[in-house]
């Protein structure tokens, strides 16, 4: 009998997502389920995007939560490597086969020619799509300009009429027309697969039986299912997972609601009950109880009762199971986890430098550094009036900083100076301009500690939800504005 094989594939390119977590959960419960194995590899092929920082911040957010994997970059395994970046000449080889099969063709279109076609085909009223040029090209022209060293990339033919059957293990049988799907990218110019290349190969090398994926990737599933065909290999069975959700039924998106994992544990959120209530995004225990282990998710886990409608997100839900995992902790457990979370001394010795000057007795500290222990601080809007600035102006700066904030990979005092600085050497002001109001957003005071200090040791994720905080105070960001803010953040140099 076959072993079953399930694994989870994320791209290190940002903060871990609660999205990753859901999906490697249910890879991990079905694989246990079947005594099978769970496998962990990373989507690196986006060179621009994918940082080592990313990619350990990967692990370690999963495994605070309690997920481990059988084979992966870290732990080694049989069928590395299990990176994409270091596996280029193996999808070179699989791309090769494709063109010498005919099931796959060079493409010279330079991004110039792309985008006028795209442009010609919306005035036309019709969907902008790949028009198949590269398949009107002679052996002998394709010779020749690959001779000339021409930059190309590598299309997967597809039919362009029909309909394609994509078993799904929670949806049954779904029909997708072929005129929908597009002439794939396969190799781009850069040498580097796409992820519907690396992932058919990945998955078929890595024996892997059974993919459990999020929703979003269901329409794209027709030219994954074609590749298979395309080199003559059995397919795993496909399950697409429903995505998760905002309270206003908008797909999660860090607008709305912390998506990264490593804010929540910022957050003091115990991760035996994070992982509970991600078990619980539309699926539940044969019993209904709210309240579980990991092992006993893995007891009872049966596919079959995850539900279609898309789970709803609550961090108030989430807060209310947290307190539910507290409550039944011994006290002892209760004290020791509080001092783990920010009594540790290892924390405590980053807040002490800045905070012992500034005291004359210990009992000043808690008012003082209270906000290194909050999650969120008590925010007065007076404290941000502005000399200088006026209302709108105070929401842009800090809107814009946060924007430049999360992109930061590279978490440290210099960086997040240099990304202020950028941000208000645009706008023409000074440092002096925008300092007050960083301090008031993150310390909830008019003055405390080095702000930059603070922003530094708090971390990129409660920093960055202060900030969205002290926006909302001060009344959100209008689509109009957005709109103007978002063209303004991308001049910034």
């Amino acid at each position: 009998m076959t072993t079953v094989r399930t694994r989870i594939a994320p791209s290190p390119t940002g903060d871990p997502h609660v999205g990753t977590a859901y999906i490697a959960l249910f890879n991990l419960c079905f694989a246990r389920q079947h005594g099978g194995q769970f496998i962990l590899r990373i989507e690196d092929t986006d060179q621009v995007r994918s940082t080592r920082e990313s990619e350990q911040q990967i692990y370690d957010a999963l495994r605070w939560l309690g997920i481990e994997w059988d084979e992966g970059p870290d732990v080694g395994g049989p069928h590395g490597p299990y990176r994409q970046s270091e596996r280029g000449e193996i999808y070179r080889k699989y791309a090769d086969e494709l063109l010498q099969k005919g099931h796959a063709f060079y493409c010279f279109a330079t991004p110039a020619e792309l985008d006028q076609m795209r442009a010609e085909q919306t005035a036309r009223g019709e969907t902008p799509r790949y028009d198949g040029r590269g398949l009107t090209l002679s052996a002998d022209e394709v010779q020749r300009r690959l001779s000339a060293g021409e930059p190309y990339v590598i299309r997967m033919k597809v039919p362009s009429e029909g309909i394609c059957e994509v078993p799904d293990m929670l949806r049954g049988t779904v029909e997708i027309p072929w005129d929908r799907m597009d002439m794939q990218v396969l190799m781009k110019a850069d040498g580097l697969p796409t992820y519907f290349l690396a992932n058919v190969v990945d998955d078929h090398l890595m024996g892997i039986t059974h993919v459990l994926r999020g929703e979003e990737w269901l329409p794209s599933a027709p030219k994954l299912i074609k590749l298979y065909e395309y080199f003559g290999w059995e397919q795993p069975q496909l399950c697409y997972m429903p995505l998760l959700r905002n309270p206003d039924k908008s797909k999660l998106s860090k607008r709305k609601n912390p998506t990264s994992i490593t804010f929540y544990e910022r957050m003091g959120f115990l991760p035996q009950a994070m992982l509970n209530y991600l078990g619980r995004m539309g699926w539940s225990m044969p019993d209904e109880r709210e309240k579980f282990t990991l092992a006993e998710m893995v007891e009872n886990f049966d596919i079959q009762r995850v539900s279609l409608g898309g789970p709803i997100f609550d961090l108030e839900k989430l807060s209310w199971l947290n307190g539910q995992w507290l409550r039944e902790l011994s006290v002892e457990t209760f004290a020791a986890e509080m001092q783990k979370w920010a009594l540790n001394p290892d924390y405590l010795m980053k807040i002490a430098p800045h905070v012992q000057g500034r005291v004359e007795t210990l009992s000043q500290v808690a008012p003082l550094a209270g906000f290194f222990f909050s999650g969120g601080v008590p925010l007065d809007a007076k404290l941000f009036e502005h000399k200088k600035l006026s209302a709108e102006q105070v929401r842009q700066v800090i809107q814009l900083i946060l924007w430049r904030l999360e992109a930061l990979r590279q978490w440290d005092k210099e960086q997040i100076t240099g990304c202020i600085q950028a941000v208000v050497e645009h706008l023409e002001l000074k440092l002096r301009d925008a300092m007050p109001l960083m301090f008031v957003a993150i310390t909830g005071q008019a003055s405390s500690v080095s702000v930059l200090d603070a922003m530094e040791i708090l971390g990129p994720d409660l920093t960055r939800f202060r900030l969205r905080q002290a926006i909302e105070v001060l009344g959100g960001v209008s689509k109009k504005e957005g709109k103007e803010w978002e063209k303004l953040f991308a001049a910034i140099p």
